[in-house]
Parts: C-alpha cells; sequence; structure tokens
C-alpha cells in the first residue's frame, strides 16, 4: 500500500473524527432552542467558513464561479440541498428510533448509496467487477457496512443496559426517516463528484491539489444551507413554543457564550470536510468514490471511540464494549482491504 493511499485514509480518518465530535460544543449551549444553535453554528459551517477559506485560496472569487456554466453547478448546488434535507432527517431518525438503530440503519444506507451510486452516476460502475481492486473495495465496503451494523447493535445492548428509552419510539415512522435519510444524506458524495470541474479548475489555477476541493464547497454548502436554515427559520417563525427574541434576550454572559459553543460547533463540521478533501487529494482518482466509504465507517468507528473517551459505556457492562470493540475493528479491517485493493 502507498504511502499516498495511507495518507489519504489517515486524513479521512480525521475528518471523520471532526465529525464525531462537533456535537460536543452544542451540548454546552444552554437556555436555547435546537432551531436558533444550529442556525447560527451551520450558518458559520455552511457560508461563513466556505466562502473565507475559497476568497483565500482563488486568485480571483468571482471570475472562478461566473466561468462555470449553469448546467456545471445546478448539479453541485442541487445535490448540496439533497444532502441538505437528508441532514434535517438524521435528526428526526434519532428521534423516532434511538441513536443506536437510527445510525445503522440511516449510515448503513448512506455508505452503500453514496459509495457505489457515484461511479453508477459517472458510467464507470463496470470498473467495480471488472479489476480486483474494484472486487477488493466492494468487499470492503460489505465489511464496512457489517462494522457499521456491529457497532450499531452495540450500541442498542448499552441502551438496554443502561435502561436508555426513546420518548416518541415510532418503528414505521422512524424507519421511512432512516431510509429517507441514508439516501438523502448520500447527495454530498454526489455533490463532490458532480463538482470535478470546478476541483480541474481551482488546479488549472495553481491551487495547491489538497485544496481544490473546497471552492465547491461554496456552492454544495450553498445548497445545503437553504434547507437547513429555511428548515429552521420556519420553524422558529411558526411555532408557538419557540422564539428566536428570546434565545438571543439571554444574559450577557450566557448569550456570548452560546455564539462561541454554536460557533465552535460549526467550524468542527466544516472541518470533516476540510478534511475529507484532503484525504479524497490522495486517493488514486479511479478510486475517489471509496473517499464517501473511508468517511461515513470512520464516522461510526470514531463516534464508538468518542462515547468510550468520554464515559457514556459506563455502566453497560463488557458484553457491550466488547461487541463495540469487534466492531471497530471490523472497519478498520475494512479500510485494510479498502486500501489494499487501491494498491493492486
Amino acid at each position: 500500500m502507498s504511502s499516498s493511499i495511507l495518507l489519504g485514509i489517515f486524513w479521512h480518518f480525521i475528518g471523520a473524527a471532526s465529525a464525531a465530535c462537533f456535537y460536543a460544543p452544542f451540548k454546552k449551549v444552554r437556555n436555547w432552542s435546537w432551531e436558533t444553535m444550529w442556525s447560527l453554528g451551520g450558518f458559520f459551517s455552511w457560508v461563513i467558513l466556505p466562502w473565507v477559506i475559497s476568497a483565500l485560496l482563488l486568485p480571483d472569487f468571482w471570475a472562478y464561479y461566473r466561468s462555470f456554466s449553469l448546467t456545471t453547478l445546478l448539479p453541485v448546488f442541487l445535490f448540496g440541498a439533497m444532502w441538505g434535507v437528508g441532514n434535517i432527517n438524521y435528526g428526526l431518525t434519532m428521534r423516532y428510533l434511538g441513536m443506536s438503530m437510527g445510525i445503522g440503519i440511516a449510515i448503513g444506507i448512506t455508505l452503500i448509496v453514496g459509495t457505489l451510486m457515484t461511479p453508477l452516476l459517472q458510467g464507470k460502475f463496470s470498473l467495480l467487477f471488472g479489476s480486483v481492486g474494484g472486487k477488493m473495495t466492494l468487499l470492503g465496503v460489505l465489511i464496512a457496512v457489517i462494522g457499521v451494523g456491529i457497532v450499531s447493535y452495540a450500541g442498542l445492548l448499552r441502551e438496554r443496559a443502561l435502561k436508555i428509552q426513546v420518548e416518541e419510539f415510532n418503528l414505521r415512522k422512524g424507519l421511512i426517516l432512516a431510509i429517507l435519510c441514508g439516501f438523502f444524506s448520500a447527495g454530498m458524495s454526489f455533490a463532490i463528484a458532480a463538482a470535478k470541474p470546478m476541483h480541474d479548475q481551482a488546479l488549472a489555477l495553481g491551487i495547491n491539489p489538497l485544496y481544490v476541493a473546497l471552492p465547491s464547497y461554496v456552492v454544495i454548502m450553498g445548497g445545503g444551507a437553504i434547507i437547513n436554515l429555511g428548515y429552521c427559520f420556519i420553524r422558529l417563525a411558526t411555532c408557538k413554543n419557540l422564539s428566536l427574541k428570546a434565545d438571543l434576550s439571554q444574559a450577557r454572559p450566557l448569550l456570548i457564550a452560546n455564539i462561541i459553543f454554536s460557533i465552535l460547533g460549526g467550524t468542527m463540521w466544516y472541518l470533516q470536510f476540510f478534511f475529507y478533501a484532503w484525504g479524497q487529494a490522495n486517493i488514486p482518482a479511479n478510486f475517489a468514490y471509496i473517499s464517501w466509504m473511508l468517511h461515513m465507517s470512520f464516522y461510526v468507528l470514531c463516534g464508538g471511540i468518542v462515547g468510550l473517551l468520554l464515559k457514556e459505556w459506563n455502566g453497560a457492562g463488557k458484553h457491550p464494549r466488547r461487541v463495540l470493540i469487534i466492531g471497530c475493528l471490523v472497519i478498520i479491517l475494512a479500510a485494510n482491504v479498502v486500501g489494499i485493493g487501491m494498491a493492486s
């Protein structure tokens, strides 16, 4: 396995670790509605950071985006909006199924759809079956899905051991939302693939290969921002128990703390795809679709590790932890199988 592939896998792991930790600062926010907190953190991660970083990278910000036709930008934007729908459904899935079952179904589906549909949309699906490397990556995807399932099962055992109940548990509604979440969340993978002309143009402008994907995030995350912010603002305006004015009328120290924690959470969310770009830059171009599989499986892996470090598994007993460790090892095995496949 080449050093470049290993480095790519490493950066995907770092990005996934940021994704697994991004909600920790949000948990420090007090006396704010979820909609207000999510809007502020999201605006910073989906709008401010992509625009600022792209402005720093590009020699002429507006000329770069004007150089693309609507037929190039529109699919990128719409796939970003598709991801935005999945992002909202993710929260609702957790609400009706709980973390363990929700993550297992939603992440499992988006891992498969986002990984395998990308080469299909690009007309390269036959390559998966026509080479040793393609077959190995398929095997790696299968192992990753198994690993996600095992980690999710461990989480279910933990919930049972700690007698954690989902107050609004609804299997039918939760399953529908989980399937929708899994499908729509894959829009981010499709958007990044559709933005390839934007990456090529950035490279032609002399931007470091590690950063060529970042200017496309202005369009991708713009689509997601409209969906997420629109949903939050509509709820803030129409729900009687929600009030943006009341949220912003908190005591000054608490208000400042909430703003800082929300922005920190948004920054950590953005960093997952900042390092995703670094990871993908080190993956062979013909295996670029594998980046999504690595990111999503590492997201589940890092989520389990973070849970252990935060002592969320204390009191659950040894059996759930052992199952969690087995699941994590299976995901690590999947990454190695994929790495060997790309190197072959």
